[in-house]
């Protein structure tokens, strides 16, 4: 990261910072990757030596096994794909809580999670905003304090805001032998929080700049968003020996298509208006979450060993369940 830092400081084209923020985030999910490798859970036990609890899987129906394909992986946005609404936004809220923003700041939050939800979209001028607000905020402040505290937000967004849908694919792949990873504008440490919570392999976010343990108030390279988060998918593969035509992807947001365009299976999760056009032009498969109205299935064939019909089942009977009364 320390060549990544000298980088970031001097003067870069728009295209240099998208591929230095794809570099920075495919470096950072490495580092947590062999952290996380390190710890007891990874070694089969809990920290008190007991065995560790396995994840919950979907019932032997809902799925059909497939062989381990440590050369596939699935890439799966946050806002709107996994998350309901924005975890920049429920950031924000949880950090107005602890006193690092102003009322002033937690009604600009509310106007833009509201074009959000209306709109289905980012606004890139409401994400720079959000960025250079948090920003400035967080400068000079030590990177354990901020983690431990998106710890006690995001424990409690995961439980409520995870589209039951999408988390079924996330388990599906995982299921299958194969690496899921969050994809996210959100910060790097609220990302590796909702990927862990999720069972993830881990994440790609963006990357802050830190000297000594405190974060500088600068990003390395620039926020993940539209195109550097396909580099940062690019970087990762080549890191990871992956082989993107085996690997999918999974967006709500026509910002994604780059990143969607790199794989070989991309599918569309509650699509704004311009990514589910283009969905429709490119035959790429689409899912609907928000109403509970079926996928229009637009003529992709099945990955191999991707599982996509055991995928549909799973999602559907998650579906079935939320609408089942009480």
């Amino acid at each position: 990261m320390v060549a990544l830092r000298r980088l970031t400081q001097a003067r870069r084209s728009p295209t240099e910072r998208t591929a230095l923020a794809g570099e920075a985030a495919a470096e950072a999910a490495e580092a947590d990757l062999l952290a996380l490798e390190a710890t007891p859970a990874a070694t089969g036990q809990a920290p008190d030596g007991r065995p560790a609890a396995k994840p919950p899987k979907a019932p032997a129906e809902d799925h059909t096994p497939t062989p381990d394909d440590p050369r596939a992986a699935a890439f799966f946005d946050c806002d709107n794909t996994i998350l309901r609404g924005a975890a920049i936004f429920y950031l924000g809220i949880g950090l107005y809580r602890r006193r690092f923003f102003s009322r002033r700041d937690v009604a600009r939050f509310a106007w833009q999670q509201a074009w959000f939800r209306l709109y289905g979209s980012e606004d890139p001028a409401h994400i720079a905003d959000v960025q250079d607000r948090a920003l400035g905020l967080v400068a000079g402040k030590r990177t354990a304090e901020l983690e431990a505290i998106c710890e006690e937000i995001f424990e409690d967004v995961i439980t409520r805001k995870i589209w039951p849908g999408t988390r079924a694919l996330v388990q599906m792949h995982l299921d299958a032998g194969q690496r899921t990873w969050l994809v996210t504008a959100a910060p790097q440490e609220v990302a590796r929080i909702i990927a862990r919570q999720l069972g993830m392999t881990g994440a790609l976010g963006t990357v802050a700049e830190t000297v000594d343990g405190e974060y500088t108030g600068r990003l390395v390279g620039g926020l993940l968003h539209g195109q550097a988060k396909a580099a940062a998918v690019q970087a990762l593969a080549r890191r990871e020996n992956l082989d993107l035509s085996r690997c999918a992807a999974f967006s709500d947001s026509a910002n994604d298509i780059p990143m969607l365009a790199l794989v070989g299976h991309p599918y569309v999760i509650n699509p704004d208006a311009a990514l589910r056009r283009h969905a429709r032009a490119m035959g790429w498969r689409v899912r609907d979450f928000r109403t509970g109205r079926k996928a229009a299935r637009i003529g992709v064939p099945a990955a191999a060993g991707l599982g996509v019909v055991a995928g549909a089942t799973a999602t559907a009977i998650a579906m079935r369940r939320r609408r089942r009364p009480a």
